[in-house]
C-alpha cells in the first residue's frame, strides 16, 4: 500500500512539471521574462537643436495691498489693479492675453509675547496675472507703465520669453535629429562590421516649447525705459530610431 502511494505522488509531480514547461505554441517564458522578445537591430537616439530669437514676452505681475480690514485692503487692490489693467491695454496688450493666475485674501498676523498667541493685525489682498506681450520691443515701456500705474502696490515677479509659433523651427530640429541618429547608426554598423538596413522603429520625444523665465525686480517709474533683453532661446527635439541589420 505504501509503494502505491509513493507511485501516485511521483506521477503527479511529473504531470505538474510537464504542464509548466510543455509546448503551448507560444514563446517560452520563465516568470515574466519573454525569451523571444529581445530587441534586434541597432537602436540610436538623435538630437536636433535650433536657436531662435523670441517674439513673445510674458510678464508675471500684479498687485498686493495690505490694510487693517478686508474691505479696505480689497478696495486698495481693486483700484490699483484697474489702473494696471488700463496701462496694459493702453500699451497694446490685448485683453485675451491677460489672464488671472492667482488671487487671495489672507490674514496678516504677529506673535503676541504677552498673550503667547498669534493675533490678527490686518489683511493682505494679492491679485496676480500674466500678460502676453506680442510687440516684444515694447516690453520695457509696458513694465514702466505698469509700475507707474500700480505704484507701491505693484508686484512684478517674472518675465519670460518664447516663440509664438515654434512649428517651423521644430521641423528644422526634426531634420537635424533624424540626421544625427542616422550618423550614429552608420558609425555603429561600421564598427560592428555589419550592413545597416532601413529604420524599423521611429519615436519622437514630447515637444514642450521652452519659456525662458527671468526674475524681474519692481521697476520704479523713470524717464528712461527699463532695459529688457530677450536674447535667444534653444529649441530641442529628440528621436529614437531602430535600424535593421542586413544579412
Amino acid at each position: 500500500m505504501k509503494k502505491s502511494w509513493l507511485a501516485a505522488i511521483g506521477l503527479a509531480l511529473v504531470l505538474a512539471i510537464v504542464g509548466v514547461v510543455g509546448c503551448t505554441g507560444g514563446p517560452t517564458t520563465i516568470g515574466t521574462v519573454d525569451l523571444n522578445s529581445q530587441q534586434e537591430g541597432i537602436w540610436v537616439s538623435g538630437e536636433g537643436k535650433v536657436t531662435v530669437t523670441p517674439d513673445i514676452a510674458t510678464l508675471g505681475l500684479g498687485i498686493e495691498a495690505q490694510a487693517e480690514t478686508v474691505a479696505e485692503a480689497q478696495s486698495q487692490a481693486t483700484e490699483a489693479m484697474n489702473k494696471v489693467m488700463t496701462a496694459l491695454t493702453d500699451n497694446g496688450v490685448a485683453k485675451k492675453d491677460i489672464q488671472t493666475r492667482y488671487f487671495s485674501i489672507d490674514q496678516v498676523t504677529r506673535w503676541d509675547k504677552e498673550r503667547e498667541e498669534e493675533i490678527v493685525v490686518g489683511y493682505r489682498v494679492t491679485n496676480m496675472v500674466t500678460a502676453k506681450i506680442r510687440e516684444i520691443d515694447k516690453a520695457d515701456l509696458i513694465i514702466d507703465a505698469v509700475a507707474a500705474a500700480g505704484g507701491d502696490f505693484t508686484r512684478i515677479n517674472s518675465i519670460g520669453f518664447s516663440v509664438d509659433d515654434p512649428s517651423p523651427y521644430y521641423e528644422e530640429a526634426r531634420q537635424k535629429a533624424v540626421a544625427d541618429a542616422r550618423a550614429k547608426a552608420e558609425q555603429l554598423a561600421e564598427l560592428a562590421e555589419v550592413k545597416l538596413g532601413k529604420p524599423t522603429y521611429i519615436s519622437e520625444g514630447a515637444l514642450y516649447p521652452p519659456v525662458i523665465y527671468r526674475e524681474a525686480a519692481i521697476p520704479a517709474p523713470a524717464p528712461a525705459p527699463t532695459p529688457i533683453s530677450p536674447g535667444e532661446i534653444e529649441l530641442t527635439l529628440t528621436v529614437q530610431v531602430a535600424y535593421a541589420i542586413l544579412d
